[in-house]
């Protein structure tokens, strides 16, 4: 059993694109950040390089497999226990430093337990988070006043200040700069308008190996309680499938039961559980 550790996103993808791709759902994540690097350059998630790595069993498979953006969490596949502490003795060496893991429960406790005994450093949850898959879209009623529309350069302004409030409200660990020039350019951010003004928005990622993620969904704090946060979901979420996305999901955090129900309601169903640990 052996890491490998490289910046080089297509020797990671050469190793481990395949597996990825297998379980494109559980993957989500991974595979939609390879596909912003490629688009838009080592550089899109800052000035850090990101760090790749896998490990290579002894019958020649892979046992787990990892990527980390600075300034966001490490984010592992599952893996044994022994591929665990292998990859945080690999990742100390590295000289790297790392804010929080990603994962099952099972894989980020072992990473958290195993990077405090190298480093010192404690860890405590930060999110918890559930992802949810489109089973069958439902209208919710009532639908409120207003319409849906693709936000462009225009609304960059506006787009800035809510995702800054959105990064805020949710505690975000980590800052994608770049996002709102890449979700324009592929109009991946639906603004829903109440009399001519925006009044809450919903993103999406691109869409890789048949699967997209909806998010951020945001509604300001005085525009709340109006149904605007569904209708723009519900409206994003038509216009993936429209566009042959076989698998639209989203993630939510568990401490929110107000988006856990809503998107319950509106036909998305949970698959699965991840939890964030920051190092502290």
């Amino acid at each position: 059993m052996a890491w490998t550790l490289t910046e080089n996103l297509e020797q990671y993808d050469a190793a481990v694109g395949g597996v990825l791709r297998a379980s494109p759902v559980s993957h989500t994540i991974q595979l939609s950040v390879l596909e912003t690097l490629r688009v838009n350059g080592a550089s899109a998630f800052g000035e850090t390089a990101p760090l790749f790595g896998w490990c290579q069993s002894a019958d020649g498979g892979i046992d787990g497999s990892f990527l980390v953006t600075p300034p966001f969490p490490i984010l592992l596949t599952p893996m044994s226990l022994a591929a665990v502490r292998q990859l945080a003795e690999a990742f100390r060496a590295s000289g790297r430093d790392l804010v929080g893991v990603n994962s099952d429960q099972g894989t980020a406790t072992a990473f958290a337990a195993a990077w405090h005994e190298l480093t010192g450093a404690k860890s405590a949850v930060h999110r918890r988070t559930r992802m949810f898959r489109l089973d069958s879209l439902v209208r919710p009623e009532p639908w409120p006043a207003g319409a849906a529309r693709v936000a462009a350069e225009p609304d960059r302004q506006l787009l800035e200040r809510w995702f800054g409030e959105f990064g805020r409200e949710v505690n975000e660990l980590g800052h994608f700069s770049g996002v709102i020039d890449d979700r324009l350019s592929y109009g991946g951010i639906t603004l829903w308008e109440a009399g001519g003004v925006p009044v809450a928005m919903a993103g999406m990622t691109r869409a890789v190996a048949g699967v997209a993620r909806v998010g951020p969904v945001y509604t300001p704090a005085d525009q709340r309680r109006q149904g605007y946060a569904g209708a723009a979901t519900v409206t994003i979420s038509q216009s993936m499938l429209d566009a042959g996305i076989e698998h639209v999901i989203l993630f939510t955090d568990l401490a929110n039961p107000t988006s856990n129900a809503l998107y319950q309601r509106i036909g998305y169903i949970p698959v699965e559980d991840t939890v964030i640990l920051e190092f502290t």
